[in-house]
């Protein structure tokens, strides 16, 4: 199962980077959310400011601005690369159909003639769903700059 998981895992990093925004959207469950805390060890999203905290209506919301014909914080569009590593299963956090995942991710992002690295590491809870697919419950991104300065991300990682 771990290479599935895998292929899923960097699956989800090539839509990203194919800015397949909307095909990443439908890994998430109907209650699935995206979460990159503010602060590192934060350990609640609503008592402390976080980076990203969309459940999927405002990450849908997210994308249709991200694709609106005048945001000029996209024009020209920003172009990213995901590696992922180090991918292993969480001992112990896994009940019934979900399967916690740990990872270290990178992202480089290029726009305007400058180039950003983003570095952290990164935890899925996944579902495996009656078709026998996974699905995103939550993803946390604990960037190790989280409490850096910083411009605006405006792409997920």
């Amino acid at each position: 199962m771990i290479r599935e998981i895998e292929a899923f895992i960097y699956r989800e990093a090539r839509l990203l980077d194919e800015r397949r925004f909307e095909e990443w959207i439908e890994l998430f469950a109907p209650e699935g959310y995206y979460w990159v805390p503010g602060a590192p060890d934060q350990e609640d999203p609503y008592q402390s400011v976080s980076i990203f905290f969309d459940d999927l209506p405002l990450l849908k919301t997210r994308i249709q601005r991200i694709r609106h014909p005048k945001i000029h914080s996209q024009e020209p569009p920003t172009r990213t690369c995901h590696l992922v590593s180090n991918i292993e299963l969480a001992k112990g956090e896994n009940i019934d159909d979900q399967i916690a995942v740990f990872s270290a991710q990178i992202m480089t992002e290029f726009r305007l003639d400058k180039q950003r690295s983003y570095s952290g590491r990164v935890r899925h809870l996944l579902r495996l769903t009656a078709e026998g697919n996974f699905e995103i419950l939550w993803k946390r991104v604990d960037l190790i700059n989280c409490d850096g300065l910083f411009e605006t991300l405006t792409i997920p990682f």
